[in-house]
């Protein structure tokens, strides 16, 4: 059954084509990651935070992920980094267009 993985932590930066610029190559090889189907790049600016939403295949390739995923921010010195993996209601999903 596929989840969601949330993923968000603190970040000065970059932000937008900058963002999209430093990080093309790492969202290629996101692409390769086992069970992921698909990640939304989520950024704010003012509160200086970044992330993403995954749709993973199942829950253990989305904690396999997030595992790797944590200690390779850490790796780029970012702390305070949340991960939360949920279960997808699939009827409400589907009444409100979710592309699932």
């Amino acid at each position: 059954m596929a989840v969601i993985l949330q993923v968000d932590f603190p970040t000065q930066g970059p932000f937008g084509a900058e963002m999209s610029e430093a990080f093309k190559a790492l969202a290629q090889s996101i692409n390769q990651e086992t069970g992921m189907l698909w990640k939304i790049w989520t950024e704010n600016s003012q509160t200086q935070q970044a992330g993403g939403l995954y749709l993973f295949d199942c829950t253990e390739n989305a904690e396999k992920y997030l595992s790797m995923h944590t200690a390779r921010l850490q790796n780029f010195d970012l702390e305070h980094i949340r991960g939360r993996i949920f279960e997808i209601n699939h009827e409400l999903s589907t009444i409100t267009h979710a592309p699932l």
